[in-house]
C-alpha cells in the first residue's frame, strides 16, 4: 500500500492475497466447462449479437449517455472495419433503471430471449449483483464499464464476468490518500447502503487510517430517505475536518442539508457516483474547491470529439472509455476465438488484453489476429490487461475540482496504480 508521503509517484501493490494470486473462490471456473446451463447463446450462429442494460433512468441516469455513446462508437468503428466473423456487429441497447425497480430483470430476461453473445454493464455495482446471476448462469458474458464493487473479485461468475473499470481497492486508496494528503486530520463519511458505498468507504478509511488520520464518524444512509437531516445532523456532532460523500443521485439532496447545517466551511469530497455536473442544481459556488475521485484515464480531445460525434449533447464523459473499450475487446476476442460462442469469447478475452503485441485500434488489432498474432489491447481507458478474476490489473483513477460554477474544472490530475 502507499504511504502518504509517497503519493501516487510509486506504484501501489494490493496485499491481498487472492488479488497476488490473481484468483479467488470460483473465479478460475472454466466458462468452456460451466458456463452452459442457460445456454443462450451457447452454440454461436456466427454473429456476434451485443446488448446493454446501462442506466437510462435512476439515479445513475447521469452516466447513462456517454456510456451509451461509447457502446456506439465502438460498434460504428468495428462494423466500419468489416464487423466481426465477417458480419456486421449487433447491438441492442436496454435500460438498467437502478435498484428501486426491477427494470434491470426484465432487459436482461429480453436480451437472453433475443440470444445475446455478451451483456456490457450494468453501471452499478448493485444492479449487477441483481442480474449476475441469471446472466452468466444462462452462459453469456457479462462485462460491467463502471462497476467498481470489490465483491466482484471473488464472485461465482463461472469465468464469464468482466470489467473494464477497477474495484474500489484502487479509488479507496486514491481518496484516502488524497484526504490525508491534503492536511485532513478527521474526515466524516456519508455512506450510501449499498455494495459500492460500503466498499469503497471501508478501502478510503483503511488508507487514511494507515496514513495517520482518522475517520470519526461514518454514518450509512438509506438512499430512499424523503430527508437526510438526521444523517447531516450525526456528521455535524462529530466535527470531522473533512467530510467524504460516498453515493449516487440522491448527493441532489444530500448538499443542501449540509449547507444549512453550516458545514459549507468543511472540505468536501466526492466519488465516481456523484462527481457530476452541479451547475444546474446549487447555487453558484456551492461545491468551488471541492474535489472528487473517479476511475478513467484521460479522454483525449480526439476521442471527445468522435463521441459528440455520436451525441453532440453530452456533458460528462464519465465511463465513456470503459464502454468503448469493453465493446471492442468483446469484438477482438470473438475474432480470435473464431466464434461468437460466449465461453469461447470469455476465453480471450484475457488473452486479447495482454501479452502479445500491442495495438490500440480495432482494425490494426483485428488485421494482427488475422496475421496469426497474438495481441494486447491497449485501449483508451488504460493498458485493461485482465487478470484471472476478470478485474483489469491496472488503472487510473482521475482527481477533479470544482470551480465556482459547480461544474469540474478541466485540470485534472492522474494517478495510476495496480490492482
Amino acid at each position: 500500500m502507499i504511504r502518504p508521503n509517497l503519493g501516487w509517484r510509486s506504484v501501489a501493490v494490493l496485499s491481498t492475497a487472492c488479488l497476488v494470486l490473481g484468483a479467488c473462490g470460483d473465479k478460475s471456473d472454466s466458462p468452456s466447462t460451466t458456463a452452459t446451463s442457460g445456454g443462450a447463446a451457447a452454440a454461436g450462429d456466427g454473429v456476434l449479437k451485443i446488448g446493454t442494460i446501462l442506466p437510462q433512468t435512476g439515479s445513475l441516469a447521469f452516466l447513462g449517455p456517454p456510456e451509451f455513446a461509447g457502446v456506439d462508437l465502438a460498434i460504428k468503428e468495428i462494423n466500419d472495419n468489416g464487423g466481426v466473423l465477417g458480419k456486421p456487429v449487433t447491438i441492442q441497447h436496454m435500460d438498467s433503471g437502478d435498484t428501486s425497480t426491477d427494470i434491470a430483470t426484465q432487459s436482461v430476461n429480453k436480451l437472453l430471449t433475443d440470444k445475446t453473445d455478451v451483456i456490457i454493464g450494468a453501471a452499478s455495482s448493485s444492479v449487477s449483483l441483481s442480474v449476475i446471476d441469471k446472466i452468466t448462469g444462462a452462459g453469456v458474458v457479462q462485462i460491467s464499464p463502471a462497476n467498481t464493487s470489490t465483491a466482484f473479485t471473488t464472485y461465482n461468475d463461472h469465468g464469464l464476468y468482466f470489467r473494464t473499470a477497477p474495484p474500489d481497492t484502487l479509488q479507496g486508496r486514491v481518496l484516502g490518500d488524497l484526504i490525508v494528503q491534503d492536511g485532513n486530520a478527521t474526515t466524516g463519511m456519508l455512506v450510501l447502503n449499498d455494495s459500492y458505498g460500503v466498499g469503497l468507504a471501508q478501502n478510503a478509511k483503511a488508507e487514511i487510517e494507515s496514513g495517520g488520520g482518522k475517520v470519526i464518524e461514518s454514518v450509512t444512509y438509506d438512499p430512499k430517505a424523503a430527508d437526510f437531516s438526521a444523517d447531516v445532523a450525526k456528521i455535524k456532532q462529530a466535527n470531522p475536518d473533512v467530510i467524504a460523500i460516498i453515493g449516487f443521485d440522491e448527493t441532489k439532496k444530500i448538499v443542501p442539508k449540509l449547507v444549512e447545517a453550516g458545514l459549507k466551511t468543511k472540505k468536501w469530497y466526492f466519488v465516481d457516483g456523484n462527481v457530476a455536473d452541479y451547475s444546474k442544481d446549487f447555487p453558484a459556488g456551492t461545491l468551488n474547491g471541492y474535489k472528487g475521485t473517479q476511475p478513467g484515464a484521460e479522454a483525449k480531445g480526439d476521442f471527445k470529439q468522435k463521441l459528440l460525434a455520436i451525441n453532440k449533447d453530452l456533458k460528462d464523459f464519465n465511463y465513456a472509455a470503459e464502454s468503448y473499450d469493453a465493446t471492442i475487446l468483446a469484438a477482438l476476442a470473438a475474432e480470435e476465438a473464431k466464434s461468437d460462442n460466449p465461453a469461447e469469447i470469455a476465453k480471450h478475452l484475457i488473452t486479447v488484453s495482454k501479452g502479445g503485441e500491442k495495438c490500440t485500434a480495432f482494425k490494426a488489432c483485428v488485421d494482427l489476429i488475422k496475421a496469426g498474432k497474438d495481441i494486447d489491447y491497449d485501449g483508451v481507458s488504460g493498458p485493461i490487461s485482465f487478470n484471472d478474476a476478470g478485474d483489469p490489473a491496472e488503472a487510473t483513477i482521475g482527481v477533479y475540482t470544482y470551480g465556482p460554477d459547480n461544474k469540474l474544472l478541466p485540470d485534472v490530475k492522474y494517478q495510476t496504480g495496480k490492482i
